[in-house]
């Protein structure tokens, strides 16, 4: 009978502990996801960061372990400046492009269909997401592919000549989309497509009724109502859908490698260096570009109001 009693006042005593003093309490919350975020992977970024000050020596290929800039200043060669001017306007474009489509789908399913149809819009938008990454991407090369089922589509209807003009490749035996820009963009903006419709779709949930039917009662028309109140409560559901999109396109080294013209983008640049150069200082400086871009970019999607529709 005495132990019941000793541990249901252990754990009064550690209960008014814990009510007493909310640091502690919040010290068992985050102590352990804190210890992994600074620890393990602010461990690991310091340890990147520390070995892009090193070096490779040309001549027997070996890493010097004396701390320089040079590394650094390899980064602004043409052929990196290239390859960052590249993958920001495939990231920037993507994001546009993602953007463009998934706001009128989000709009539709919140203001216009039923709870079965939005069910329906759910589970088409999320299928894909349940697949295998590399199985959507190698579909796309073959549906993109000259004897793929998009071109043969397209010669059936005897408008081949405008994609032949799109990719500046007159005649059948040309490339392909799967080897061209446009192919890599169209691949980029299906893959992250539902990371963009999910946030303009809470975003648009979330303007109540009452602001649209106050815009009408004012005489205002359906354009104007959309322009100035629809589209500013928006904006946060798109900047945070453009977190995703334009992180993950600037990332991303599968893509290129599978669609495209075999044209380094920054993933693809940075496992080169380490991979096949053997140059990991170069490839640790490398990282910290999108590390740099992606902190720019959130500020300025903080600023836009992106965190509030996460």
């Amino acid at each position: 009978m005495v132990a019941p009693t000793t541990t249901a006042t252990r754990m009064n005593r550690i209960s008014g502990a814990l009510h007493r003093h909310p640091g502690l309490r919040l010290l068992l919350l985050l102590g352990l996801p804190m210890l992994w975020l600074v620890g393990v992977y602010g461990g690991s970024l310091l340890a990147l960061l520390w070995q892009s000050f090193f070096s490779l020596d040309e001549f027997s290929g070996a890493i010097n372990r004396s701390l320089t800039m040079d590394t650094w200043g390899d980064l602004f060669t043409d052929s990196n400046i290239s390859i960052t001017i590249r993958t920001l306007s495939m990231a920037a474009a993507v994001t546009i492009g993602s953007a463009i489509l998934a706001f009128p789908i989000a709009y539709y399913t919140v203001r216009y269909s039923g709870s079965r149809l939005r069910a329906a819009f759910f589970i088409l938008i999320l299928i894909p997401l349940w697949s295998s990454y590399l199985v959507r991407v190698y579909s796309w090369k073959l549906i993109l592919a000259r004897e793929g089922i998009l071109f043969w589509f397209v010669d059936k209807l005897g408008l081949n000549f405008l994609l032949d003009a799109a990719l500046s490749t007159p005649g059948i035996g040309g490339p392909s989309l799967s080897a061209s820009a446009m192919g890599q963009f169209i691949v980029f903006t299906y893959i992250w497509l539902p990371y963009m419709i999910l946030p303009v779709y809470t975003a648009l949930e979330r303007v109540p009724r009452s602001y649209l039917e106050a815009s009408a009662d004012l005489g205002a028309r359906p354009a104007q109502t959309f322009r100035t109140v629809i589209w500013p409560l928006a904006i946060p559901g798109i900047a945070a859908g453009s977190i995703f999109t334009f992180s993950l396109t600037l990332g991303d080294y599968i893509i290129p490698t599978i669609i495209g013209d075999s044209s380094p983008f920054i993933g693809l640049a940075i496992y080169s260096y380490q991979g096949v150069a053997g140059n990991l200082p170069l490839a640790a400086a490398f990282s910290f570009v999108p590390i740099v871009i992606m902190g720019i970019y959130l500020y300025l999607a903080r600023r836009a109001g992106a965190f509030e529709a996460l």
